[in-house]
Formats: structure tokens, sequence, C-alpha cells
């Protein structure tokens, strides 16, 4: 008989960009198996793949979003539109429109590219992670300034709880219920060189996305 081998604990990190203490609460093959859930469930749920686009938010739900292309056109052999979306403008913690700015704060401007228009499809927006719903509910304004879909759907790498905003992914790779005390940083090897998701021992320092 094969003997139980208990779980191991989640390995103590230091984190490289803040120098805080942290905890890895997702490897890369985790986070792999997390990315193939939600492709399987775009496949599966999905009623006609040709009308379905993945539009991803800056910064890293962009690399998501092209990794569930992949994944999805390595399944099912369709390969789903794909878009990236900058929200900036659109974020109710960062007012620029009227010259409110928060002292000291000054908007990081990314690339927003939907090459296709919205009309008819499912636009299936991507982030990282999911905590207020400040973020989405940004993105969402963002995305109809380029044109009505016929309906939005949200899918995220980590859901992380205290949503303020009545808002549910209808993707989700991993829930990881957190304390408010406690921030989810998601590195990715396109941007960060590393694929891991860190549970960092401090607040969200005001930014409650």
């Amino acid at each position: 008989m094969t003997a139980h081998v208990p779980d191991r604990p989640p390995k103590e990190v230091r984190s490289t960009s803040l120098g805080n203490a942290a905890k890895t609460l997702l490897d890369a093959e985790a986070m792999s198996k997390a990315l193939s859930r939600i492709a399987h469930e775009l496949i599966e749920r999905g009623d006609d793949l040709d009308e379905v686009a993945l539009v991803g938010i800056q910064t890293r739900g962009v690399p998501l979003a092209s990794r569930l292309r992949r994944l999805v056109a390595e399944r099912s052999g369709v390969e789903l539109r794909l878009g990236a979306l900058d929200i900036t403008f659109h974020r109710d913690d960062v007012h620029v429109r009227d010259g409110g700015r928060p002292p000291g704060r000054q908007p990081v401007v990314r690339a927003t590219s939907i090459p296709f228009s919205l009309e008819g499809l499912t636009v299936v927006l991507v982030d990282d992670v999911l905590y207020t719903g400040r973020t989405i509910r940004a993105a969402i304004d963002a995305l109809l300034d380029f044109g009505r879909p016929a309906r939005v759907q949200l899918a995220v790498l980590v859901d992380r709880g205290h949503r303020e905003l009545p808002i549910r992914p209808d993707y989700v790779g991993k829930n990881l219920p957190t304390a408010r005390d406690e921030r989810i940083q998601v590195e990715l090897l396109e941007v960060d060189e590393i694929d891991r998701v860190l549970l960092v021992f401090e607040s969200e320092d005001g930014d409650r996305v």
C-alpha cells in the first residue's frame, strides 16, 4: 500500500519587487492547471467560439488572455479574437479628466488594441486578480467606448474576495480567500520572468481594485 504523502506547506519567499515577506500560493504548475481549467470551461460553455473574443486588462490580463487563446486553439482548433484594454482614464481612484488627480500620482497609460468590431460578440474580459470589483467596473466602461457586445463575461486567474460592487466572475482559476491586510501578487513570465502567485503580508495601500 502506498503511504500518504502530505501536501507540502507553501514556501516562504521574499517578494522580488517589494522586499516584503510573502508566501507562494500557486507555482508555475498550479497556474498552468488553473488556466487550463478556464480554457476548458470557455470551450464547454461557449455556444459559438467564432463569436467569442478575449480582451485582456492591462497589464497582466493581457498575457493571460494570450495564453487562454493559445490553450483554446490547441483544444478546439478555433483562434479566438484577442484584444488589450487600458482602463486608466476610467478608474474611480485616479481622477485625471477634471484635473483632480491625487497629489504625487501620475497615471500610467498603456496600449489599448481592439482590432475587431464588438457588435454581436461575447467579450470575455481577462484579469489576474479580482478584488473589490472596481477594476472590472472601469473595464466595462472602457470597453463600451468601443461598441456594444452581445454580452460581457469575466475570467480571472485569482478571486481573492472582498467585493465592493456586485460583480462576479464567470470563469475562475483559483479562489484564494484573503484578509484585508494581505495582498495577492501575480507574477508572469511575460512581465516578471517567473510564473507564481504570492500572498504578500501587507495591505493594498488604498489601491483597492
